[in-house]
This record gives structure tokens, sequence and C-alpha cells, in this order.
């Protein structure tokens, strides 16, 4: 066993969106074990658009990457060594390896995996975005059958799956996405009625129109995970009583389109639609977690939910491949493949 790791360190602060002089790779010592922990050769790594937040100097819900610190995130790996009961070499696990090739993690922040699914599905479809949509759809959508969805960002992992479950419960599931390809792969790949190209409109007027023109009964629930235009485009053809379940603003992480105060127009159709807008963090859910898997593992097993992984090659790919999946460059749940 080599006796030196490679990680992404933080180079820099971002200003706006990331760019690659933000990162660094760099070679380091293999972490000495101690006892109660495990070692890890990490082969995939999950890239999330949370991470953007914690690149910032003051961090939001979960605490900043410091400079010259490797970049948070979970992976899955091989078992190398372990100085912990339960746990032996060979073992597949996951955890929150960080950018790197390798991870010394306590036995207690490790999940042993089994081999009836690929390991790289524990970053995805049953890892932290699966759970983030069955979650906010079942605790903060409140689906009704005859009920009409819309999902921004529909092909990523998380809106995907939400149009799944929410068609599943008897709704008119209607995807934003961006591009002609992804719309496609919406209604054919993830079974959404309807896709709207949010590209093809260079304005939130024009977007809401053909929003509208889907959804002629208007919106009872719109999972929101863009902001920007998508949302401003949304909420005036919510219906009274709508929910709005928020987990993400990926418009304005890289600070972009936030160069007018659309506040007033939200927050006054928050009030004449009494709509319910939750924000919430899948962390402060983590105990609802087994049930999730327990629900969940059988039927993605079975097939009956579709999924798809954009696979980068290689560590020093990853900063790239993040930076693209800010843009909207990813087709399905970003992964990074370090070793098979």
């Amino acid at each position: 066993m080599t006796d030196q790791m490679r990680r992404i360190a933080l180079a820099r602060r971002p200003k706006g969106m990331p760019v690659p002089e933000d990162f660094s790779l760099e070679t380091a010592p293999m972490p000495e074990m101690a006892p109660g922990n495990v070692l890890v050769e990490v082969t995939h790594l999950s890239l999330d658009p949370y991470m953007r937040g914690r690149m910032e100097a003051v961090g939001g819900y979960a605490a900043s990457v410091d400079l010259g610190g490797t970049m948070v995130g979970q992976g899955v790996g091989r078992v190398l060594r372990s100085a912990a009961d339960g746990f032996a070499e060979g073992d597949l696990v996951t955890g929150m390896t960080g950018w790197a090739s390798h991870a010394l993690l306590p036995a207690q922040d490790l999940r042993k995996l089994d081999n009836t699914l690929p390991p790289s599905t524990a970053l995805g479809v049953l890892g932290m975005p699966g759970f983030t949509a069955w979650t906010g759809l079942r605790e903060f959508g409140r689906p009704q059958a005859g009920e009409t969805l819309v999902v921004a960002a529909a092909t990523g992992p998380v809106g995907s799956l939400v149009g799944q479950l929410a068609k599943a419960a008897g709704l008119r599931t209607v995807a934003v996405a961006g591009g002609a390809e992804k719309c496609q792969l919406a209604v054919e790949t993830f079974g959404f009625d309807a896709a709207v190209d949010h590209r093809a409109f260079a304005g939130a007027l024009a977007l809401r129109e053909a929003i509208a023109a889907e959804t002629p009964d208007g919106i009872d629930i719109y999972w929101e995970n863009v902001g920007g235009k998508v949302l401003e485009a949304v909420v005036p053809l919510m219906n009274t009583h709508g929910r709005v379940p928020l987990c993400g603003t990926i418009a304005w992480y890289g600070g972009a389109d936030a160069t007018e105060d659309r506040l007033p127009l939200v927050w006054r159709s928050i009030l004449v639609k009494r709509l319910s807008v939750n924000g919430f963090i899948i962390f402060d859910h983590w105990d609802r977690f087994p049930e999730f898997l327990a629900e969940m593992t059988p039927r993605v097993a079975a097939g009956d939910f579709a999924f798809l992984e954009d696979v980068a090659e290689g560590l020093e790919n990853a900063p790239g491949a993040f930076i693209s999946m800010l843009q909207g460059g990813n087709t399905g749940k970003q992964i990074v493949k370090l070793a098979d």
C-alpha cells in the first residue's frame, strides 16, 4: 500500500462562480491509524451544489472549509485497514471522506454497504439526494392525487426522483430543465408529463407563459432547486394554499441573476396565495434515513425508479466537474470515479 494520498484543497475563496484556480491538487502523507478508526480507499466521490456554500469564509448551516483544507464531500470506498469492531478489510463503506483518495474516519461515521446495488447509488438515489427528494416531498410538498407539481432542475438527482415519486402518487408532473435534450430526458426517462426548457426564454414572463400552458389547473406544489427566473416565473402561477419545498437556489450560488430585487413580487404572491414555503436542510431529518432506505432500496433494486449518473474520471477532474455542475452541465447525479 502506498504511503501517500492525494486530495483537492481549497486554495482560495471564490468570487462568484468557482474557477479552477480556487482548488489545488496536493499529495500528503497517508493518515496514521488510531483506535476506533477505519482507513478507506475512496472509489467514488459525490459532487453536490451545497459544497459551493462551504467554500465561503462564513458558512451557512454548516462549517466552512478552511483555506488549505480538503474540500468536503461524501464518498464510497473499500476498507484498507480497520482498528474498529464491525469493519474488516475489503468492506464497502460510505462516509464524509472529502475530495481525497483516502480517508481515515471514526467507525461511527461510516455506514457499511452491501453489493446488491452499485456502491455509487449510496451517493445518489439511495443517498443524500434521494433522501432529500423523499423527505421534502412527503413532509413539505404533501402531495395529493390529482394535483400538479412543477420541479426545477428536474433531471438532477433530486428533481428527477421528486417527479417520479409525485407521478407514482397520482400527480401531473411538469419538469423545468435546461436544454431540449434534458427536457426529452425528463419525459422519456423520468416520466414527467411535460417539460419546459428554461433556456429557450430570455426572461421570466415568457417562461411563465410556457409553464402556464402546461399547467392549466395551476400549480399546487413547486419544488424549488434553482431560484432565479424560474422562481419568478412559477410563483404567480401557484394555486391558493400551494406548497413550495425549498431545498436550493443554485442560480444565485455564484452571485448571478441577483441584480434586480424580486422579493416584492415573490413575497406578495406568498401572501395573496396563502402559500406554505418551507426551507429545509436535509441534515435536520437524518433520523428518518433508515426508514428511507428500508422503503426505497427494494424499489430501486426492482427498477421502480430511473436514475442517471454523470461520471467524471480521476480526482484531478473533480474541480472541473464541480464547476460544470453548478452551471447545469451535468446529466444526472455528478460523481467522480477514483478507482474501480
